[in-house]
């Protein structure tokens, strides 16, 4: 069975920085493109950030561009999501993700493994 469990979110002030990590289970972890999405509370959920299995080839969105790394460590069975600068604007629920297709659907659909989510929020 595919288990992603997110960790790593919390509470931090606007400016900060967060690391949130994902760790997988029950599956060839370097078959599997994976990526980062995040909701926000009354908002459509977006991509964050993808990445090959190859570890090549990452994508991010254009508001994560230059804030974010995604990375993932193969022999661990994680990724990782590196945050800095962050606003307000970036609280939501992260959802890491994972799938072994032609890659991680940017609208997120079809996507067969999900993870339950860690809550992120900006605050002062």
């Amino acid at each position: 069975q595919v288990q992603l469990v997110e960790s790593g979110g919390g509470l931090v002030q606007p400016g900060g920085s967060l690391t949130l990590s994902c760790a997988a289970s029950g599956l060839s972890f370097t078959d599997y493109h994976v990526g980062w999405f995040r909701q926000a509370p009354g908002k459509e959920r977006e991509v964050v950030a993808t990445l090959t299995r190859s570890g090549s080839k990452p994508y991010y969105a254009d508001f994560a561009r230059g804030r974010f790394t995604l990375s993932r460590d193969n022999s661990k069975n994680a990724i990782y999501l590196q945050m800095s600068g962050l606003t307000s604007e970036d609280t939501a629920t992260y959802y890491c993700a994972a799938d072994r297709r032609i890659g991680i659907a940017l609208d997120g659909k079809g996507i067969p493994h999900w993870g339950r989510g860690t809550q992120v929020t900006v605050s002062s």
